[in-house]
């Protein structure tokens, strides 16, 4: 049972992967249920009700039936889980606790669905397929979840990774790393670390998870014959992170421009977003299958695109006509961490950012590949004239119309293009037929939603 202190300690370090808080008690009950249920599958957590999202402790008044009635949904969750139901008296107010331990014999089912413990949030599994990629084994649900049996807290853990942490968090003082360490669940319950921690915290991850690194290559053209550069970025996730963005900052056109007077800082403005990359990086790290031992996240420089690719496809808890509007995790632990410092933000978005910030450049769409390895390509911008200057002898003078059409708009229409270059629609396909064959052109997606590509090649 929870005393106080340690209820206070939790509620200063806030919601997230295990703790859930409440202000009151909703007038449908199962939504607490719901809660529960989500963290028997996850690694356990505890309920809060009399605690508002602003991590203010309110205190709430709870009867005998509305009581018995939160009891009485909880016992409908299959098979049955036992739970503490108490009301602790803190600084004068009541809070509801209920404190779930990680189930024994998951999955946990109410109303015939699974939930499971999402960052911050809870998610409703319904389908055989969502099923098989949330429990990959029968005591290991998750690779971040799952002990690290050869680590030791003493020796693996950097005590300035949890400082970095606790500062991005916004947790600078809230409680002891100990404390910090019970509260997140970063622990098992016989004090063993887990996988995640050790990559989120270790000193040196590596030892442990030989693959759970970045490669990060620069080739010399359009393919992978020639590498120019070629480095491994380890340490803790977070560290990968900075490592991987400070080199591809080196590697790409950065321009800076100055944000108004009085010496402000200078801005940044990378030929490809940099939000974008901060997106896609972030996700690789906290998405990517580390059960995978054989392949490591890449990050490819070409002369004319950014590819970033990651162990795993697609989550099959996320169906193809879902990609891209809602998300799993196949990492909820490291999720949850990366939430926590303000990292990634609600869950299915990143997607839809990424292709914003390219669109507001006037960049070629995003271009992802879900299955087997997830990647990303980013088109890169290109002197254009410059480029298109070299296939005048080698192009007509429509085919470079084409070209410089696309360019400008890749989401350009057959009829469109018929418009502009006064074509008829036969001789417009002849020729993007032609930009086809010798590779020059590329089509993604069907008519009205998809976009062309230029392939850029030295002719």
């Amino acid at each position: 049972m929870l005393n106080p202190n340690e209820i206070k300690s939790i509620v200063a370090s806030g919601e997230g992967y295990n703790a859930e808080f409440k202000v009151s008690i909703p007038s449908n009950v199962k939504g607490i249920t719901e809660e529960v249920c989500a963290f028997a599958n996850a690694s356990g957590g505890v309920v809060l009700i009399g605690v508002d999202d602003a991590n203010i402790i309110k205190g709430i008044t709870i009867d005998n039936a509305k009581r018995s009635a939160i009891q009485n949904s909880i016992n409908e969750i299959s098979p049955p889980l036992k739970c503490d139901f108490t009301i602790v008296e803190v600084d004068g107010k009541n809070i509801a606790v209920i404190e779930v331990p990680s189930g024994q014999n998951k999955p946990y089912v109410l109303s015939g669905a699974i939930y499971v413990r999402q960052g911050p949030n809870s998610q409703k599994l319904t389908t055989v397929e969502e099923m098989r990629d949330f429990f990959q084994q029968a005591d290991k649900i998750y690779f971040d979840d799952a002990t690290c049996k050869d680590a030791n807290i003493d020796e693996d853990i950097a005590k300035e990774n949890i400082k970095t942490f606790r500062f991005e968090a916004g947790l600078v003082n809230a409680t002891s790393d100990e404390q910090l360490f019970t509260n997140l669940k970063l622990i098992t319950n016989d004090g063993q670390l887990k996988n995640g921690t050790v990559l989120f915290f270790g000193s040196n991850p590596e030892k442990f998870f030989e693959k759970a690194v970045i490669r990060c290559v620069v080739f010399d053209g359009t393919d992978k014959r020639y590498i120019v550069d070629d480095k491994v970025m380890t340490g803790t996730l977070y560290q990968q992170y900075q490592k991987s963005m400070v080199w591809l900052k080196s590697k790409l056109d950065v321009r800076y421009d100055i944000e108004g007077e009085g010496g402000k800082p200078r801005k940044e403005l990378w030929e490809i977003p940099e939000t974008a990359f901060k997106e896609i990086i972030i996700n690789s790290l906290a998405h990517r299958d580390y059960y995978d031992k054989g392949a490591r996240i890449t990050i490819e420089v070409f002369d004319d695109r950014v590819e970033i690719s990651n162990p795993g496809g697609l989550v099959s808890a996320v169906p193809r006509s879902e990609f891209g509007k809602r998300s799993a995790s196949r990492n909820p632990l490291i999720f949850g961490l990366f939430e926590r410092m303000r990292l990634v933000e609600q869950i299915g978005s990143g997607i839809t950012r990424i292709r914003d910030v390219m669109n507001d450049e006037g960049l070629t769409p995003p271009e992802f590949n879900i299955d087997g390895m997830f990647t990303v390509i980013l088109r890169r911008p290109i002197e254009f004239e410059k480029w298109v200057e070299r296939w005048v002898d080698n192009l007509s003078e429509n085919r470079i119309k084409i070209l410089k059409n696309i360019y400008k708009n890749p989401k350009i229409s057959k009829r469109e293009l018929e418009a502009i270059i006064g074509l008829s629609g036969s001789a417009i396909d002849k020729n993007i037929d032609f930009l086809k064959d010798i590779k020059l052109l590329e089509r993604k997606g069907n008519t009205k939603s998809g976009h062309w590509i230029i392939k850029y090649k030295l002719p």
